[in-house]
């Protein structure tokens, strides 16, 4: 379960968690009255008696009753005036130790405890390290001249400790944000680039096959426009209409052939050759293709027909690389020991290429369903350029996990062209 993603129960429990962010007002108006009653408590309740603490009304006056109404009010505004609300509860809480001078407690402290919590939270850390200490010295020598005797008795004390804890708690919840923030963007921002990488990889993939494909027309406009050149040769006894016939096909095939090189040319990298030179591979060199892999390490087992007749060269490259892309998924993801099949299968108007492996190289280890690669160890880009290959022919790809262990990807490719116009 991802940072992002706190599961199927995450909305609920966190819609339970965050109501306070999401009716901040109410929150803090909740906070000023259980601050206010807080407050009324401490003043009541007197915890320093021999025999246990004590309910003593009679230290109830009006003005800590004003005072302490006046001070929590304000909290209702400590979000949007951190550093106001600090004045004013420090000022009343200073207004309280002069009035009460000879009473033992201070307890509208409390409230400019909340505030100096809450500028602490939401500032930078010099500035709660300014704000800080200036509000704990200014409310302990306070509480020092006009509290309790002796200057350091505990109740003097105390405020001196819980304005301390107040500031160091809000820093401290002001960096815990901060950290869980960052992480969110870097999340958010690793997340962006797998996709733009995916998308990069895409758009390097559709450059190879436009590549590729135009090695594989060009060829064959190339004959086309050999043949016409050649006929307009020999049939000087035909009429000339025919003539001029073949002149137009002629003309229109090195100007087919001449747009096709420029506008795949703009596609070519700056160091690739200008021309190819040697033609497109093709099932013929299956062979050559998995000497290599066994060489690397990888038994590869090949159950092909002894003739598969003459493939459409689009149909012969896409299932060569097919075969290429996926034998190099296996080596890279399975882990030696494990063993690979390539089956290929010629039907009338389908041609099916097979590869899997056993999955005895690395076993308990689950693969991503999209790329073949180990969960865990970030999505590979392999089958992205298949799919944009078989796509390309109208033909279909499955792959996945095989139920007696080990992956499978397996190709379907039509072998009548699509006609002009047919959805994709």
């Amino acid at each position: 379960m991802s940072l992002l993603d706190p599961g199927p129960d995450g909305p609920r429990a966190a819609g339970r968690f965050q109501w306070h962010r999401r009716h901040p007002l109410a929150f803090d108006a909740a906070l000023a009255v259980a601050a206010f009653a807080c407050v009324l408590c401490g003043a009541v309740v007197d915890p320093h008696r021999v025999h246990g603490p004590k309910f003593a009304p009679e230290h109830l006056t009006a003005t800590t009753v004003v005072l302490a109404a006046l001070a929590c009010t304000a909290l209702v505004f400590r979000r949007r005036l951190p550093r106001t609300v600090l004045a004013v509860t420090g000022a009343l809480t200073i207004v309280e130790l002069v009035a009460r001078a000879s009473e033992v407690r201070a307890p509208v402290a409390a409230a400019a405890v909340i505030a100096l919590y809450s500028l602490a939270a939401r500032t930078d850390r010099p500035t709660t390290w300014r704000i800080g200490a200036l509000t704990v010295v200014v409310l302990t020598a306070s509480a020092m001249l006009y509290g309790p005797r002796p200057w350091y008795a505990q109740q003097n004390i105390a405020i001196f400790a819980w304005t301390g804890m107040a500031a160091a708690a809000g820093d401290a919840v002001r960096s815990r944000r901060a950290y869980v923030d960052a992480i969110r963007e870097r999340a958010e921002r690793a997340e962006r680039t797998r996709e733009e990488e995916a998308r990069r990889r895409v758009a390097e993939e559709r450059m190879r096959i436009a590549r590729d494909l135009h090695d594989v027309v060009a060829h064959h406009i190339a004959l086309v426009n050999v043949q016409a050149g050649v006929a307009s040769h020999v049939m000087d006894s035909r009429p000339d209409q025919a003539k001029e016939a073949l002149a137009h096909v002629r003309e229109a095939s090195r100007s087919a052939l001449d747009e096709l090189s420029a506008t795949v040319g703009l596609l070519r990298q700056s160091d690739d050759p200008t021309a190819p030179t040697e033609p497109a591979p093709g099932l013929g060199l299956l062979d050559q293709l998995t000497d290599g892999f066994v060489r690397a390490g990888l038994p590869v087992d090949l159950d092909v027909p002894d003739e598969l007749g003459q493939l459409p060269a689009s149909v012969d490259l896409t299932a060569y690389r097919v075969v290429q892309e996926a034998l190099t998924n296996v080596h890279k993801h399975a882990g030696e020991g494990a063993r690979a099949t390539v089956r290929i299968v010629r039907a009338e108007t389908v041609l099916t290429v097979t590869v899997l492996d056993d999955g005895a190289g690395r076993a308990g280890v689950p693969r991503q369903k999209d790329g073949g690669r180990p969960a865990g160890r970030g999505g590979g880009h392999g089958l992205i350029g298949m799919r944009e290959r078989v796509s390309a022919l109208r033909g279909t790809i499955a792959t996945g996990p095989r139920a007696a262990g080990g992956f499978q990807v397996r190709v379907t490719l039509p072998l009548q062209p699509a006609r002009t116009g047919e959805p994709s």
